[in-house]
């Protein structure tokens, strides 16, 4: 995911001999108090509103100097830096106090400490009036750990909260989440923004650890009942949304699912391989409405914006006969009618602000200045909604937009004074502007680097513009002309096909994609290669001499020294040998013995053999790029034995990644070929590469090299009758290191097989928690284990609620180190002795953006948060310092 969201047209008009960098200051004053604000904790409301007063008191001591506001110098920068960043901690808490306050937000904080229910009785239920306030988004697992069930998700307002039995009604503000499980969504699917629904549901907190603009989790017991209709705008959107998917549904399955992503951001009906291409080759933007839409529909009714206010202009309102003001009153009408069909998603609010001031300047005659409106736009939007301020979304759309306007014009002028074509220099340099700013924080989200994102990017341009007006017109045109709206699909499916077709191609090139580290020192190392590209650009590519001028000997040492430093950095980033990892990275640490790796919502392990770049691999997660990623980031080339407990889709997915490139001596799974499509997918995957799939049972026991042995202890025959379904047929290993050391790994066992289990296996040092450490649990079993150190692997944000906070609790209380991948990353176990016990983490990027995938009306923006690479669980623990556990 790069190049987030920008319009190319206004670049051409910034291009004034300086820009107004005077709101740049204040706008990313009150970002910053905005964001370091939205995680405080009720209680510090009276300290920050009194340090908002203190800080207006010194701006008005400022301002009132005599000649301040005339001379426009630091001082007055310094006020206006203070008033933003006082409006922003006024602003903040006033926002986020329904968070915090009234009936659902004290239900859902007793959820968390509520001790287990009794089997029988149900929680408390809650009858709950509410305001639908998002399309809402369908969660489809690969398969998964419930089978391939769907989840829904809706965000609303609760205005009503009656609690049940008692009827005691408290009326509220509170942001909460809808969340329905497979067949009870089916009656929420169709739902619009602005409907007035009542319905029954239980409270429980809305995800551990997680920025969220909910207070609560409302899980449904029923259809909703509607109290009142979405509104007269909502109703026209919704219709039009729904035309444009009704129009194409004729198309092939790629433009079917890309048209209506690339008109008004709706993904539902996207391919998940081509949105996994799209990913890759940094086209994501296409699919997440963004200013580049609004800027190509504005410029259709007002020509290009440097021209919008001159004689020059042109565009439908020229052509039309209209005056600047009409122009602006259609420009302005036409943008929230944008907001209102696209949704309000960060860069489309950010689009639209933007739009507006420009609107503004073009109604009273004023000059437009692209950067202050962009920075005009950021401070009002921030201020509105604070939640912007940790919008990755909005984040995006403001860099590559600055990008664009800053460093755009002066790039593409660099270009052509080296005789580069004036269109292809300005495309050029548009592309490569805001992916530069945009490429230290996307490295967060996606945990790479596209190699082939500005080739794509310049490839995809022309084919935006036409598809996106297409698009519209369809929009526009089904409601009334339905026949003409579908004689316009074909046309507008020849430059999505290609839009689709260059995603895939793109995605398809060998060695596009290059694994980078995430957090902060991922951002940090990409910025400082931005920097290193910069500085070296103009020596790659010199300016031509004029005759009878030869270029410098010196200048030609310079370029040749630097070319070759640049190739063999890239060299070395590519191959990156391991040797060179381990001294860059601190990864894998020294004795490690088992890593539990980061791969979202899923499972996988690796297990030392005591070779260095052999491991055996207990399971290979959801995704194959993930399973590949941390067995490169161990060195790991070759696997005696790759040991799948079970067919989920979370479980088995990676295999390819696994495959990829590796000696594998084996394939070992369990009894039960259930799911068996996914069963049947591994099997093909074993016989491709030449493997057999073997059967584990009960009893048996393998050793990999000399330091490595381990029991199945699970399934044993019948145990689908005792233990039935496809988590309960998991292979459970006690793994036995020579030093003493004993793991157990539980896969995702249920209640009753792990009760099966309890008091024949012993103790154990280690614990790889049962289904990634669901509410499920038999607690006889753990407290026979006594961990000192347990496990949980799960993805951040995922929609199951793992792992549960009772779980959680409950292993503590046992006295066990709780270590989770949504929070550390990569976790690995050293040493081979309960004496020389120790472990390191290793945080990667967020798993949010990735599976189960969420399609929804908005398809808006499915980033997540990233982690700093200095994160750790403890401040104990670091990739170079491993510590021992509490004993």
């Amino acid at each position: 995911m790069s190049v987030a969201t920008a319009p190319a047209a206004p670049a051409a008009a910034s291009r004034s001999p300086g820009a107004d960098f005077r709101l740049l200051l204040p706008a990313v004053s009150a970002w910053a108090v905005t964001a370091a604000l939205l995680r405080m904790e009720p209680g510090y409301e009276a300290l920050v509103l009194t340090a908002a007063g203190l800080a207006v008191l010194v701006a008005v001591l400022l301002l009132a100097r005599r000649g301040v506001l005339r001379r426009r110098g630091s001082a007055a920068t310094l006020a206006a830096v203070l008033l933003t960043g006082a409006a922003a901690a006024i602003a903040t808490p006033l926002h986020t106090a329904d968070l915090h306050r009234g009936p659902l937000p004290e239900l859902a904080r007793a959820a968390v400490s509520a001790e287990p229910r009794a089997p029988g009785v149900s929680s408390p239920v809650v009858e709950v009036e509410l305001t639908v306030a998002a399309d809402p988004k369908i969660h489809t697992p690969r398969g998964g750990t419930v089978g391939g069930q769907t989840l829904l998700t809706v965000d609303a307002v609760a205005d009503r909260v009656s609690l049940l039995p008692d009827g005691r009604t408290t009326r509220t503000r509170t942001p909460v989440t809808v969340m329905a499980r497979g067949a009870k969504g089916e009656p929420w699917q169709r739902l619009l923004p602005s409907q007035r629904l009542a319905v029954e549901a239980e409270v429980r907190p809305v995800g551990e650890g997680r920025d969220t603009e909910s207070a609560a989790l409302l899980v449904v017991h029923g259809p909703p009942r509607q109290l009142a209709p979405p509104s007269l705008p909502q109703r026209i959107a919704g219709r039009l949304r729904e035309g444009l998917r009704s129009a194409t549904d004729g198309l092939p399955a790629d433009a079917r699912g890309l048209l209506p992503g690339l008109v008004v951001g709706d993904t539902s009906r996207l391919p998940d391989d081509l949105d996994d291409a799209f990913r890759a080759t940094d086209l994501v933007h296409l699919v997440a409405v963004s200013g580049a839409n609004l800027a190509i529909v504005l410029g259709a009714l007002l020509g290009a914006p440097g021209q919008a206010g001159t004689p020059e202009r042109r565009g439908l309102a020229a052509v039309l006969g209209l005056s600047l003001r009409t122009g602006a009153l259609l420009g302005t009408a036409l943008t929230l009618a944008f907001v209102t069909v696209c949704r309000p998603e960060p860069s489309v609010l950010r689009a639209a602000g933007t739009g507006l001031i420009g609107m503004l300047a073009l109604a009273t005659g004023r000059p437009r200045r692209a950067v202050p409106a962009l920075a005009g736009a950021v401070l009002v939007l921030v201020l509105l909604d604070p939640f912007l301020a940790r919008s990755f979304g909005f984040l995006l759309s403001v860099l590559a937009t600055a990008g664009l306007l800053v460093l755009g014009p002066h790039w593409a002028e660099a270009l052509r004074a080296r005789r580069w074509p004036r269109h292809l220099a300005g495309a050029l340099a548009a592309t490569a502007a805001a992916q530069a700013l945009c490429a230290p924080v996307t490295v967060v989200l996606s945990g790479h680097i596209s190699l082939v994102g500005i080739p794509c990017n310049l490839l995809a341009e022309p084919a935006v513009a036409p598809a996106t007006l297409l698009g519209f017109g369809v929009l526009v045109l089904h409601p009334f002309l339905p026949a003409v709206a579908h004689l316009l699909v074909a046309p507008a499916a020849v430059p999505v096909g290609w839009l689709a077709l260059v995603a895939r191609r793109g995605a398809e090139v060998p060695g596009g994609q290059l694994v980078w580290p995430g957090g902060w020192f991922g951002t940090a190392t990409v910025a400082l290669a931005v920097l290193a590209t910069c500085w070296a650009a103009p020596l790659l590519l010199p300016r031509r001499a004029g005759p009878g001028r030869p270029t410098p000997t010196r200048r030609r040492w310079a370029r040749a020294l630097v070319t070759g430093a640049l190739t063999a950095v890239l060299l070395a980033v590519l191959l990156r040998p391991p040797q060179l990892t381990r001294i860059a990275t601190g990864w894998p640490p020294p004795g490690w013995r088992l890593v539990m790796c980061d791969v979202g919502q899923g499972d996988m392990l690796a297990l030392a053999t005591g070779s260095p770049d052999s491991a055996v691999v207990i399971d290979a997660g959801p995704d194959p790029k993930a399973a590949d990623r941390c067995l490169r980031d161990l060195g790991i080339t070759t696997v005696p034995l790759l040991l799948l407990t079970h067919f989920h889709a979370d479980h088995v997915e990676g295999v390819p990644g696994v495959l990829r490139g590796r000696r594998v001596g084996a394939i070992e799974g369990t009894t039960l070929d259930d799911p068996p499509e996914e069963a049947a997918r591994v099997a093909g995957w074993a016989a491709g590469a030449g493997l057999r799939l073997l059967r584990a049972g009960r009893g048996e026991r393998r050793s990999a090299g000399a330091e490595l042995a381990w029991d199945v202890l699970w399934p044993v025959p019948g145990a689908a009758v005792e233990a039935p379904g496809p988590n309960n047929a998991s292979v459970a290993l006690m793994v036995s290191l020579t030093g003493g050391l004993r793991m157990a790994l539980l896969g995702d066992l249920e209640p009753q097989a792990q009760s099966a289990l309890s008091g024949r296996v012993g103790k154990a040092d280690v614990v790889k928690v049962a289904h990634h450490g669901s509410a499920h649990q038999d607690w006889d079993l753990a407290d026979g284990l006594r961990p000192r150190l347990a496990l949980i692997s799960c993805g951040e944000g995922n929609p199951y609620g793992h792992p549960s906070p009772r779980t959680v609790d409950h292993l503590r209380a046992l006295g066990a180190t709780v270590l989770r991948t949504d929070r550390e990353g990569d976790i690995a176990v050293t040493g081979d002795s309960p004496a020389t016990l120790g472990v390191a983490v290793h945080p990667q990027p967020s798993h949010a953006a990735r599976h189960p995938r969420s399609h929804g009306g908005s398809g808006g923006n499915r980033g997540g948060d990233g982690q700093g690479s200095a994160a750790h669980a403890h401040p104990e623990q670091t990739p170079a310092s491993p510590r021992a556990p509490p004993v």
